[in-house]
């Protein structure tokens, strides 16, 4: 009887989490909204609606800013990929200013760059000048020419595999993580340099297994039979924090031509994986990432968390300061 209950308790636990997660308002995904008293919070759009069930992926994208010296000059154990909205310099500022920042973890060396598409709207060519700008000063954009927009996700996801199988074979891993999260950027190098974390075929995150395919056309998550036709999604991490070794980048991208990209990303890799015989690995502890937190995170959640979803700049900002100090422990 107790099994039971055990079980029962597993599944309510599970049905839960998903429910959260399809419902989640993931519109705001790769750009995070300051709080009110941030003057940049009304200039950046909020991402549209998916549109097309097909996302095309011709693989004819140019990379139009990427001077940076990370995988160049010096080679990372870890590159951090932060994917983010043109104009949300305020949430590129304040990852600078915090986890970003963290450069040699314990003795290896991270590395942190912005991955961005064109800027969109009718300053479209002010934001880009903006962008260049920021980039004298800081040398960490990954831009390519594809419109920056959530139904260019995917498309935003395979250049970035691109930009890393061309230039960061020598690295150890790579982390793609939204600009809404907080990273523990010291757990994440902890969990990689544990001899039990493969070094190659290696991917993982907060794991979705048996994700179904959505079939209500109200779900801003639907796609219909002739785009997909299987019941449900090969497992894959959830797209806000997801760590793969370096070797998978020029793997994913040799298969994805077999593939036909749909606009939910992390399925997509899901999907490629799944071509490649490769499953995603469970983090050690489920509670290392967290999609949907009860804020405030204790100190003790607060030392064990990888990657959490925050609700705005300070919240962040937060966050990482709490970690920095002695008492973030259990």
């Amino acid at each position: 009887m107790e099994t039971r209950r055990t079980f029962i308790s597993i599944c309510t636990v599970v049905a839960v989490t998903i429910f959260i997660y399809l419902n989640w308002d993931w519109k705001s995904v790769g750009s995070l909204t300051p709080a009110p008293t941030s003057s940049s919070a009304a200039a950046e759009p909020r991402w549209e609606d998916p549109g097309p069930y097909h996302v095309a992926y011709p693989r004819n994208y140019q990379f139009i800013m990427d001077d940076t010296p990370t995988c160049r000059t010096k080679t990372p154990f870890l590159v951090l990929m932060v994917h983010v909205a043109t104009g949300d310099v305020a949430a590129r500022d304040t990852i600078r200013k915090t986890w970003g920042s963290d450069k040699l973890v314990p003795g290896q060396l991270v590395e942190t760059l912005f991955v961005l598409g064109l800027p969109r709207g009718a300053d479209a060519e002010q934001q880009q000048e903006k962008l260049k700008q920021e980039n004298l000063q800081h040398h960490d954009l990954i831009q390519s020419n594809f419109q920056d927009s959530y139904r260019n996700l995917t498309i935003k996801t395979m250049v970035m595999l691109e930009w890393l199988a061309a230039h960061c074979v020598k690295a150890s891993y790579v982390m793609k993580i939204d600009s809404d999260m907080f990273l523990h950027v010291h757990n994440v190098v902890k969990l990689l340099l544990d001899p039990s974390t493969a070094k190659h075929n290696y991917m993982t995150g907060l794991v979705w297994w048996h994700s179904p395919v959505l079939r209500n056309p109200s779900n801003k998550f639907y796609l219909p039979q002739n785009v997909i036709a299987e019941p449900e999604y090969p497992p894959y991490p959830l797209g806000m924090a997801y760590v793969m070794s370096l070797d998978l980048p020029a793997k994913i991208l040799a298969v994805s031509p077999q593939i036909k990209p749909i606009f939910i990303e992390d399925a997509y890799l899901g999907m490629c994986l799944k071509r490649l015989g490769i499953s995603p690995t469970d983090p050690p502890e489920q509670t290392m990432f967290i999609v949907a937190p009860e804020h405030p995170l204790s100190s003790c959640s607060l030392s064990k968390v990888i990657a959490v979803t925050t609700t705005s700049i300070p919240q962040m900002t937060s966050y990482w300061e709490r970690s920095r100090q002695p008492d973030a422990k259990c």
